[in-house]
């Protein structure tokens, strides 16, 4: 039979080990909650930049940001909503894969409880509310920063050639002829590449309740006069040797813009701002910015925030997503810091709109920005917009490259996208 000795040496024995287990598992009962952001440049900068002073009102919650390049984000986004690996509590998605993503049904209906984004929707420019709509009118993600159309020119050159502002947005003929003006006196071409002017003109003019490359029917768009204006305007400047056939985005595209190799670039208003930060900084004072030729309103870009069906940290999820969108001063920071342009309305009448940009030569480009932004016509959204724009630069390519007959090109390209539709 054990002494008494012994008994109580075990019992106390016993009474360590608990203590050494229950100090193992405390740790594990107050670990901190993560809520997992996934982005890409430069919108991971700004939800950087937000995450210490959220934190501080969230004690106990800790924010993991998954930053990748562009393409990769969107690769990984995709496999996560569609196998069975976890995805993140907030995903950020470029507009043009909006659409993709909710036709899915991986994305939540922030229009609808406990979310309630239809109640805020008025907050935001229209255009913004409509390109985060799915097919079924569901709000499946929520803009943060917007694109508006934009032409910018180098100065420098424009006066070498003896040209004015005017020559280049007066009309789409006035912009081909200026090309030819400033090539003759300067060298530099007209754009990086006519698909960049065919890009643009398609995006303009879009109806009411029209998509980009789809009806509100589902058929296709791309032999209307839009696709067919875009594809002659291309063609022309192919002709006169006024593009550099330099693909976006490519070191050659970037270096173009530093030796002043390119004249012209059209874009969303961001573009300035990578100009700026890392394309060309060197080049600072030689831009000016102005609407697109024939007033032409059109998007380019934008981000927005969703929240997968899948997430863990939904609640936490939306009210860091209700940080990044719905607060003014949030906004106008990420417009400062990042050339983000802000897509909550209320930021637009601000007095930094009205202050000069360096780059620009102090021209007070962001009214301008401002106004397109009022004009624009959302094109309504399809879950094939992306492989659409791939078809269509297909037979873009082979109208430049090899001589193909616009009408036909175009006839292909709606019927690869109406048999696509069907499936």
């Amino acid at each position: 039979m054990p002494s008494f000795r012994f008994i109580t040496m075990f019992a106390n024995l016993r009474f360590v080990v608990i203590a050494i287990l229950l100090n193992q598992l405390v740790p594990c009962a107050q670990a901190q909650k993560v809520l997992t952001v996934a982005a890409y440049p430069a919108v991971d900068s700004i939800i950087k930049a937000a995450i210490p002073a959220w934190e501080k009102k969230h004690p106990g919650v800790q924010v993991k940001l998954i930053s990748r390049a562009y393409a990769d984000h969107h690769t990984a986004m995709t496999t996560a909503l569609s196998t069975s690996s976890k995805p993140p509590d907030v995903m950020v998605l470029e507009s043009s894969y909006v659409a993709r993503f909710a036709t899915g049904g991986g994305l939540e209906n922030l229009g609808a409880p406990p979310y309630r984004l239809n109640e805020s929707k008025h907050l935001f420019a229209s255009f913004s509310i409509d390109q985060a709509k799915s097919s079924k009118g569901q709000l499946v993600a929520i803009p943060t920063d917007i694109g508006p159309g934009t032409l910018l020119y180098r100065n420098d050159l424009l006066l070498k050639a003896g040209l004015q502002e005017s020559d280049l947005t007066n009309s789409w003929d006035s912009y081909v002829n200026a090309g030819v003006v400033m090539k003759k006196a300067t060298g530099a071409y007209l754009v990086a590449h006519a698909r960049d002017v065919k890009d643009l003109i398609i995006r303009g003019g879009v109806k009411p309740g029209e998509g980009l490359y789809f009806d509100d029917a589902g058929h296709s768009l791309v032999t209307n006069e839009r696709f067919v204006k875009a594809f002659e305007l291309a063609k022309r400047i192919r002709q006169h040797k006024l593009d550099g056939k330099i693909s976006a985005w490519s070191n050659e595209w970037a270096e173009g813009f530093r030796r002043g190799h390119v004249a012209t670039q059209m874009s969303g208003a961001w573009i300035a701002g990578h100009l700026n930060n890392w394309l060309a900084p060197e080049t600072k004072g030689l831009w000016r910015a102005a609407q697109l030729p024939e007033n032409t309103w059109a998007a380019w870009g934008g981000s927005f925030y969703a929240i997968p069906k899948a997430a863990i940290q939904k609640e936490l999820a939306w009210d860091l997503i209700q940080v990044m969108t719905l607060n003014p001063e949030q906004q106008l920071q990420a417009f400062k810091s990042q050339d983000a342009f802000p897509a909550l309305i209320s930021v637009h009448n601000d007095a930094f709109f009205n202050e000069p940009i360096a780059f620009l030569g102090q021209q007070k480009a962001r009214i301008l920005w401002r106004e397109a932004t009022q004009r624009i016509q959302a094109a309504k959204v399809h879950r094939l917009d992306t492989f659409a724009d791939e078809v269509v630069n297909t037979e873009l390519d082979k109208v430049l490259d090899q001589g193909k007959d616009i009408h036909l090109a175009l006839k292909d390209a709606s019927r690869l996208l109406e048999r696509r539709a069907r499936r």
